[in-house]
């Protein structure tokens, strides 16, 4: 078994160009996770893999981040195969925020007689879950406000922080296994995203080696970063990843169904 994580999209909500921030956890090239739906992300996953995802994990719900599912919903709801199949899997405290930002109009169907979450199926989680006999963490990050946005991992391939401030407590836990971690990162810091000398200062040398840095600003920040010796994420690359170790002792052994 081999695991890779595709970037579709690198950018800041302003780095159209970039695309939206969001990736797909591939397993011996088959997608099995798409971390964020945002309008380019959903764009970039149809043009690569030919197919809905089956599988979505949100870290937060700003609009670039959960933009696509509108659009998606449309997709899902009137094929009887997939209505109802489309897994997204969101941390308990989201569920309010997410209902609002993306499934709360009235009429989610011109006809009525629908509602939004009726295409998919909703999974709500506080550690983290089972996919495909994986177990993934999920961990709360510094974004804006308490408990609105969180990271995902799985333990001894990646970490995805989504949007975040300098987390290096979590990441002594969650990181701790040589795992690649994608990290927000622009050229400068700001109350809600990390800047690089937020990572040089917060962050050991031993895990800066091992960053990989999304949600820049623009290529010229791209290639800034870069020129500071850190792994830029390009939109179109596929990071290769180590085996997934057990999850541990604490956390759940039994299998999704």
């Amino acid at each position: 078994m081999t695991l890779a994580l595709q970037f579709l999209g690198v950018g800041s909500s302003q780095a159209v160009e970039l695309g939206s921030s969001g990736a797909v956890l591939e397993r011996d090239g088959e997608p099995v996770l798409l971390i964020d739906c945002g309008p380019e992300t959903l764009t970039r996953y149809l043009e690569r893999y030919a197919r809905v995802p089956q599988a979505i994990y949100v870290t937060h719900t700003h609009l670039d981040h959960v933009g696509g599912f509108e659009r998606l919903f449309t997709k899902i709801y009137f094929d009887a195969n997939l209505r109802g199949r489309v897994r997204v899997f969101a941390h308990a405290a989201l569920i309010p925020l997410l209902q609002a930002r993306i499934a709360d109009y009235p009429n989610v169907l011109a006809e009525g007689g629908a509602n939004f979450w009726d295409a998919f199926q909703l999974v709500p989680l506080s550690r983290g879950f089972w996919l495909q006999d994986l177990w993934f963490d999920a961990f709360p990050v510094r974004h804006h406000a308490p408990d609105t946005a969180f990271a995902l991992a799985l333990r001894g391939s990646f970490v995805w922080t989504g949007d975040t401030r300098p987390i290096p407590e979590m990441l002594s836990r969650y990181a701790a296994a040589g795992e690649w971690v994608a990290h927000d990162c622009g050229l400068i810091g700001n109350p809600s995203h990390t800047g690089i000398d937020d990572i040089e200062r917060e962050y050991p040398a031993e895990l800066r080696t091992r960053l990989v840095l999304y949600h820049y600003g623009s290529v010229a920040d791209g290639a800034a970063l870069a020129a500071r010796g850190y792994h830029i994420a390009r939109a179109g690359e596929r990071l290769a990843l180590s085996a997934a170790q057990p999850p541990r002792a604490a956390e759940p052994n039994l299998r999704a169904v």
